[in-house]
């Protein structure tokens, strides 16, 4: 167990490291939904591990080892997310959940196996680029929705936001990855966007759902 808290906290500081801002104790508390003293507890094990680097009311950054050793276990549940739909033929919005405790095993032979046969993916199920056995990732160059023109058309290539509670509004609208969306409108009142895409027309989605929406101008 404490091996799978010590994961979850280097997969958390990854994410928070991914938005390019500095990393405070209470940003890690936050999002782990603890508290200071538990959050300050682990960092000073995790920079005894020589994974980060930590002086108190500074902010907290990755040593290289500690980089690499999260993005292996970022690498481990996006390989297993994109297993799951591939081929075990889940929903993209049930597979989070599943890969949080599959991604705390330990074989590295289980997890290239699996890679190998999805024929060595670059991105999951939500668009998010997969590490690779060094642990460096290219991160893809895509735009949010909200940052596109009116009267063009895009694809939806990423989530920076993959929720379940988004997950499963895009599939009642039928949107997903690959779908080809074309800018009708951006209403200047509350920056809702109209869209058109497949047999669709006129679909307004509001904005927090379009600047979670990743695309490539086609």
């Amino acid at each position: 167990m404490a091996t799978v808290i010590k994961e979850n906290y280097l997969k958390a500081l990854y994410i928070l490291d991914q938005k390019d801002t500095e990393i405070s104790v209470s940003d890690l508390g936050k999002l782990l939904k603890v508290s200071k003293p538990t959050v300050n507890d682990m960092i000073k094990k995790l920079e005894k591990r020589g994974w980060l680097n930590y002086k108190k009311y500074k902010p907290i950054s990755f040593t290289t080892k500690g980089r690499k050793a999260a993005a292996l276990i970022i690498r481990k549940h996006r390989l297993t997310e994109m297993f799951l739909v591939k081929i075990m033929g889940l929903g993209w919005e049930e597979v989070h959940e599943i890969a949080e405790q599959i991604e705390h095993i330990k074989s590295d032979r289980f997890f290239d196996r699996m890679d190998e046969i999805l024929g060595f993916p670059n991105e999951d199920p939500h668009g998010s680029p997969i590490p690779n056995k060094q642990g460096k990732v290219k991160e893809p160059n895509y735009l949010p929705l909200t940052e596109c023109e009116e009267n063009t058309s895009v694809t939806l290539k990423g989530l920076n936001n993959s929720s379940k509670e988004l997950l499963i509004y895009l599939n009642n609208k039928e949107i997903q990855l690959g779908t080809k969306l074309r800018i009708n409108k951006k209403e200047p009142f509350d920056q809702s966007i109209n869209l058109s895409y497949g047999n669709h027309r006129e679909v307004d989605i509001s904005h927090t759902v379009a600047k979670s929406l990743l695309v490539e101008k086609s």
